[in-house]
């Protein structure tokens, strides 16, 4: 089967490759349209809250499936819900979490030959402290409350 780095891959494999292992698929004809067209394009979140472990691997192998379609995968580092999970990661060791995790989690993929171009990393604190979030969250605080 082809690889991101193969430009030849064709939707169906592409679709086969994001749709494998997986129980249930949604939508498999909308995904083939969006491939055909462009690199889908994929989020996972994960909190820092400690040592990562062989159980990741589950997650991983996924992900593998997704870079080696194609798709654009966005790695959320949820470095604030960490802290705020009964303070699992201290305030001061925020910066130093995200930043293990995130050599873990490439050390992870590239130890089971998966091409990274096409990884991106998020840190949750780079937009949950701005102004504009916490605003967001104000306005959905009083349509929740109501």
């Amino acid at each position: 089967m082809a690889t991101a780095a193969d430009e030849t891959c064709k939707p169906d494999e592409k679709v086969a490759l994001i749709t494998k292992n997986l129980k249930e698929v949604l939508g498999a004809d909308r995904i083939k349209g969006i491939v055909s067209e462009r690199p889908l394009k994929i989020y996972w979140g994960t909190a820092t809250t400690g040592k990562l472990h062989v159980a990741y691997f589950v997650p991983m192998t996924k992900i593998a499936d997704f870079l080696h379609a194609g798709c654009e995968v966005t790695v959320l580092l949820a470095d604030l819900h960490a802290y705020l999970d009964n303070l699992k990661a201290p305030w001061d060791l925020l910066q130093y979490r995200v930043r293990y995790y995130e050599e873990i989690v490439k050390g992870m993929l590239e130890s089971i030959a998966v091409p990274l171009e096409k990884l991106k990393f998020v840190r949750g604190t780079d937009y949950q402290l701005s102004r504009e979030y916490i605003l967001d969250v104000y306005k959905l605080s009083t349509v929740e409350t109501e």
